[in-house]
């Protein structure tokens, strides 16, 4: 085992630290430190030796510079095992380093601020901290690697117990978790500035580093395996659950879908998923009503669903859930009586999630590698549409076609969206052919269709889809344009008196 005699410490998260370091110094290790950590040992009535007379030179660069320093490094990675790593130190007069007690520049919580500026991300981005932390990993069978403040109290324990020695089988734990620590680290680095936009739209290398959030009950199916791994502080991943059930694989992929739906929209807004597509969605001044017109879409897919609100839930909407059978809730917040009213349901899970921090690229699994896409986050501008046909949209179905236009990119391919102004009236979903989405969406309308609108996710391909829509009395069509027919589409719509809009883009989601 090796004894401990001599400690660099130098933390940004200074938890515990002082009690750790006290009982170091009872052990009568020596206790080296540098800036802010060093200020805290002091007011904590402790002897520590400054970095800076360690190397013989002041911390520089406003702090950029502490324990880059061969007196430092060498005295960490020496080997002593190996005769000439002792008599190089014996010769430059170098002091050995037996325990590394270090943790990096918060760069997550930074990176979280919204609004951080790339300076400020550049700055926290810890140098020395990590090149410590590596060296003392390298050298786990000498020098003890101390990352975590969770650790303290137990390595305190077995140096008392045994006369300042760590066992190997600590210094390969503390090691272990020491890279780890920098991998995670260098993942959230290289994660965040991947998302600064550079001429190169996708990252060079795809770095995927995130830790464990939870092992799942199973997969989409009872004979998978799955389990949650979060990244980050905001969205669905790292919301905090404050009732009902564990959540299931399924849960969480709804929930997200409908939470992604969600922050498509400004005023109060509400959104019901089933199997990741939409049954529900509207706006109203408030949100209690634009649940009621969700709900109203569809009610029976709606049983067994899964909601998400851009607004705090208050009483009157928890009031209107309550009524039926719910299995989660996505929403930034939620009123004391609101929480009191569905406390009834106690199987059904509440989440409270961090707005903010939409992913900009999606990932999928394929064999054998990854697909990588930016987010879509496109919008329609009312400006830069075309309107194609003679009849022009009035404003009421402009409203609509705009909404429309937003839930369709939500709803799997090939997309169909019945809607009114600021609400779904049914979708078709995921069908083979354009025109079976049309039907089918039409067959699940429960409110009626008279004098709705259309939103097609990608162009009609012939005229038979907007002649079915038609024939359920849809007045106005939006979608991107871009077929071999589209004259014969254009001139189908014009026969019946329709309106088209053509917004040049498409929004499949596979």
């Amino acid at each position: 085992m090796a004894t401990i005699k001599r400690a660099l410490l130098s933390v940004t998260d200074k938890t515990g630290l002082a009690d750790f370091a006290r009982g170091l110094a009872a052990l009568g290790i020596e206790l080296i430190s540098t800036g802010g950590t060093a200020r805290l040992l002091r007011e904590a009535g402790l002897t520590a030796t400054d970095v800076s007379d360690l190397t013989g030179f002041p911390e520089m660069l406003d702090g950029r510079v502490k324990t880059i320093h061969p007196r430092v490094a060498a005295g960490v990675l020496a080997m002593r095992s190996k005769p000439d790593h002792m008599a190089a130190l014996a010769e430059h007069n170098i002091p050995m380093i037996d325990m590394v007690v270090v943790n990096l520049y918060e760069f997550e919580k930074t990176a979280a601020k919204p609004g951080v500026h790339l300076e400020e991300l550049i700055e926290n981005i810890d140098i020395g901290g990590p090149t410590m932390i590596r060296a003392a990993a390298k050298n786990y069978q000498d020098v003890a690697v101390v990352t975590r403040a969770a650790d303290y109290p137990a390595l305190l324990e077995e140096l008392n117990s045994n006369q300042s020695n760590l066992s190997p089988a600590t210094h390969w734990s503390l090691a272990k978790k020491a890279f780890s620590t920098t991998a995670a680290y260098d993942a959230a680095i290289t994660r965040t500035l991947e998302q600064i936009p550079t001429p190169v739209a996708m990252p060079e290398r795809l770095v995927i580093n995130s830790p464990l959030k939870m092992t799942l009950r199973y997969g989409e199916n009872p004979h998978q395996a799955a389990a949650l791994y979060a990244s980050g502080s905001t969205g669905i991943a790292n919301a905090t659950q404050l009732q009902g059930k564990e959540l299931s694989y399924n849960n969480l992929v709804d929930l997200d879908a409908a939470w992604q739906l969600i922050c498509e929209f400004d005023l109060p807004a509400s959104a019901i998923i089933k199997h990741t597509n939409p049954c529900g969605c509207a706006t109203a001044a408030t949100l209690a009503d634009s649940y009621k017109k969700a709900f109203a879409a569809d009610p029976i897919s709606a049983f067994g669903g899964v909601l998400a609100f851009n607004r705090e839930v208050d009483a009157d909407t928890a009031t209107e859930i309550a009524k039926t059978f719910i299995e989660a809730i996505a929403a930034p917040s939620y009123t004391n009586q609101a929480r009191s009213i569905l406390a009834s349901k106690k199987n059904l899970r509440l989440l409270e999630v961090a707005s903010g921090g939409l992913d900009e690229h999606v990932v999928k699994t394929i064999t054998g590698g990854y697909l990588v896409q930016s987010a879509d986050r496109k919008f329609l501008i009312k400006e830069e549409a075309k309107v194609a046909t003679k009849v022009q949209p009035t404003e009421a179905q402009w409203n609509a076609l705009q909404f429309a236009w937003r839930v369709v990119k939500h709803v799997k391919s090939n997309a169909i969206v019945y809607a009114n102004d600021g609400q779904l009236i049914a979708a078709g979903a995921g069908q083979m052919s354009r025109v079976d989405s049309v039907k089918f969406g039409a067959s699940k309308a429960i409110l009626p269709l008279e004098n709705c609108v259309v939103a097609s996710d990608a162009f009609f391909p012939f005229p038979d889809g907007l002649e079915a829509a038609a024939s359920h009395g849809a007045k106005a069509f939006i979608q991107p344009g871009g077929s071999v027919k589209d004259e014969e589409v254009i001139a189908a719509a014009d026969r019946l008196g329709l309106a088209m809009v053509l917004t040049g883009f498409r929004h499949f989601r596979h």
